[in-house]
């Protein structure tokens, strides 16, 4: 098995073994998959831990150049994007610039449409043709409200993500699409028990969706 860690230098899993075992279930297009997270992860880190927002805004910058460019830097994760529509890739990283400041319910809308353009990409990269767009968007919430040290932000985030990931979670995954499928169901878990408890409950769950798409 390819060690993504190793090759990006992040988890795309963001150390929850229960999000590897969702990953794992793509049939294709799987180092472009963990390479897409692994983006993620390197945007959270740099929007939510970095004290100076204008040393936050610097960095993202830098990754929303990269990912446009037609010559990005010498890079694992761009260099296992370089398929990718990079413009959507990009949008990412406007959504993380958006909680710079203290965000409004605007901006909080902007960033789960534009962080949850992720799962756009990742449907592509694995060759599914389910409709994703709430299970992104109520994804990036959910895991904001695990992420964010403002605990007023952490409920606004699980108030708007809570509908949106009924919706994801309600609707039949194509074989193809169950690795995003079980990401929102594991989402949908979050909001409710933390993520290290409710591990029988988290397998089980993903054992279920990987055989039926419910």
């Amino acid at each position: 098995m390819v060690n993504a860690t190793e090759i990006f230098g992040v988890n795309p899993a963001a150390d929850r073994p229960d999000r590897a075992l969702a990953l794992g279930y793509a049939r294709t297009g799987g180092e472009t998959l963990h390479a897409l997270f692994a983006l993620d992860v390197t945007l959270a880190r740099l929007a939510l831990g970095t004290k100076e927002p204008l040393v936050a805004q610097m960095r993202l910058t830098w990754w929303h150049d990269a990912l446009r460019s037609a010559q990005p830097p010498a890079n694992p994760i761009l260099r296992a994007l370089s398929a990718v529509d990079g413009a959507r890739a990009a949008a990412m990283v406007d959504g993380w610039q958006l909680l710079l400041d203290a965000p409004d319910d605007a901006a909080l809308a902007g960033f789960a449409h534009a962080r949850g353009g992720l799962f756009v990409l990742a449907a592509a990269a694995i060759h599914a043709d389910d409709p994703v767009d709430a299970a992104g968007r109520g994804w990036a919430l959910a895991d904001l409200a695990l992420l964010t040290a403002d605990p007023a932000l952490a409920r606004r985030a699980r108030a708007a993500a809570a509908p949106l990931l009924a919706q994801a979670t309600a609707q039949h995954w194509s074989a193809s699409g169950r690795a995003l499928g079980a990401l929102a169901h594991l989402a949908r878990i979050d909001l409710d028990v933390p993520p290290h408890e409710g591990g029988a409950r988290r397998v089980a769950r993903l054992a279920w969706h990987r055989l039926t798409g419910r």
